[in-house]
């Protein structure tokens, strides 16, 4: 099966040149030509390595690469004009590589073959997390998108639920407003806080879960929400 690459870059003669070159390597590549194009890419079907500029439209690199990190540990290769070594550092905050612009097309195919040799070893290793229990009765079946609380399972909406799986997996980390917008409903920017507000009120009340008080979802005052569950 050929392995599957999301190219996110806006310049058309630089798309152009690196989707062919990957292509006659073997590989299946998607193009996306704006940052949230590229997300909702990322967000609808596998991939196995993701490359990205870092000037672009809608969302820049660095913010892709923060929402991919979110959800997974696929390999991604920034690719950028910016050759300062304050910006390869900023740059790979969140990216396991960075290549500067102009770039050999053969360098890039060898780093390319690099990192996919790393994530089909990290994947042989890889035990897939179907469910997870936490402590007050609350079950997240990952692979069917199922919650239950005490066994009694929770009808969640798709907003709901890809709310829920993004503050599990990514336990005590503080999600502001924004973020949340960014990452669930991808848009650029947050009009109308009252959307996220109004959703996480709603997942709260099917948990049960206290505002107060809370076993799941706790508020961080001035920041935003975070997730306090405790697997078992």
């Amino acid at each position: 099966m050929k392995e599957k690459l999301l190219l996110i870059e806006d310049d058309t003669a630089i798309g152009r040149i690196v989707k062919d070159t990957l292509e006659q390597e073997g590989y299946c590549v998607a193009w996306a030509t704006t940052g949230l194009e590229g997300l909702e890419d990322f967000q609808t079907q596998p991939f196995d390595l993701v490359l990205v500029d870092w000037m672009l439209p809608e969302m820049d690199g660095l913010t892709v690469c923060q929402n991919i990190r979110w959800e997974s540990d696929v390999p991604i290769l920034m690719m950028s004009a910016r050759k300062e070594d304050a910006d390869k550092v900023e740059g790979l905050q969140g990216a396991d590589d960075y290549i500067a612009k102009p770039f050999s097309l053969e360098e890039l195919k060898a780093r390319v073959a690099s990192h996919l040799r790393r994530w089909r070893r990290y994947h042989k290793q890889d035990v897939i997390e179907e469910h997870t229990a936490y402590a007050n009765g609350l079950t997240i079946d990952w692979q069917r998108q199922i919650v239950c609380v005490y066994q009694q399972e929770i009808a969640l909406t798709q907003k709901e639920f890809a709310l829920v799986r993004l503050l599990a997996k990514n336990p005590s980390q503080t999600f502001t407003k924004e973020e949340l917008y960014q990452h669930i409903w991808q848009q650029a920017t947050l009009e109308d806080t009252h959307t996220v507000t109004v959703h996480i009120k709603a997942l709260r009340e099917k948990l049960k879960d206290s505002v107060k008080n809370p076993n799941f979802i706790q508020t961080v005052w001035g920041k935003g929400y975070r997730f306090i569950g405790e697997p078992l």
